[in-house]
């Protein structure tokens, strides 16, 4: 693939957003409580290079907001509507969905009708805002994100679908790369790949795999690893040259679509879109 295809995504939202608010929080909260520090985030990724920028409603669902005094429609309508003020036009921006904070059956007492009304709530109150697809990201569970997926083509949009795996290819639920494409046969899905868990030269196998079952474009957008002391200095484990490094022969495969993950920030962006258009 011409690097010039590539399409730079942004990095870690959580952690950006904490080390700006100097809370731990969860981050949803920011879309109402703080949502200055959203829109700056934003702004900083493209500003970085992002094409493609998450809204900060990953876990704005209703299991995670039960316990608040806060509505689905209100968090997930902010965080639509601070991104897409943030980029002005300059991005796409992508509703995104994460997985739910409780287990469907057989490995939870969650229903597939009730998971699916979960999703079609999160994701109807987003759809007013005008989002420019909805990315679907770090599921474990496979017939999790197919409920997700069908939920999401309701709507007229693009849909990214994105797993997080292990060093040997599988999620920690046991679900294959395989596995992952399969459930997504017959949905109208425009992307698929991982997000999260591992460091970029270990997801580059991972990645390679996909190519075995899918002629789908990809999504390679890997963690920059957790906290790490070094000499009393708190750093994460891959700095911005290494990740770069190590995320480019990820290309090769068939990756569309190219971002980080965890412990990541625009600086990671910057330095990717250096590397792939010298800029």
């Amino acid at each position: 693939m011409d690097r010039t295809d590539v399409v730079l995504m942004d990095g870690a939202s959580g952690t950006c957003l904490w080390e700006k608010a100097g809370d731990r929080s969860p981050v949803w909260r920011y879309n109402i409580e703080n949502p200055k520090i959203v829109s700056e985030l934003a702004a900083e990724y493209v500003d970085a290079g992002s094409m493609i920028v998450m809204t900060n409603t990953f876990s704005a669902n209703r299991p995670s907001l039960k316990k608040t005094n806060y509505s689905v429609r209100e968090i997930v309508s902010a965080g639509v509507g601070l991104a897409r003020d943030a980029v002005g036009g300059r991005a796409r921006v992508a509703l995104d969905v994460g997985p739910l904070p409780v287990f469907m059956e057989p490995y939870g007492d969650l229903t597939e009708e009730e998971a699916f009304e979960i999703f079609d709530e999160q994701i109807r109150a987003g759809i007013p805002e005008k989002p420019d697809l909805i990315m679907l990201e770090t599921f474990m569970d496979a017939d999790m994100l197919r409920v997700a997926a069908e939920a999401a083509a309701r709507h007229d949009l693009p849909i990214f679908a994105a797993m997080t795996f292990t060093e040997v290819g599988k999620t920690i639920m046991g679900h294959s790369v395989e596995r992952f494409v399969e459930t997504m046969e017959g949905l109208p899905i425009a992307a698929v790949g991982l997000n999260c868990s591992l460091g970029p030269e270990k997801a580059v196998d991972v990645i390679a795999s996909f190519r075995q079952y899918t002629d789908l474009p990809l999504i390679f957008k890997p963690n920059a690893g957790k906290p790490i002391v070094v000499d009393g200095v708190e750093r994460v484990e891959y700095d911005v040259d290494t990740f770069v490094a190590d995320s480019l022969p990820a290309l090769p495969y068939g990756v569309r679509y190219l971002g980080a993950c965890c412990g990541s920030s625009p600086a990671y962006i910057r330095a990717l879109s250096r590397a792939i258009y010298g800029k």
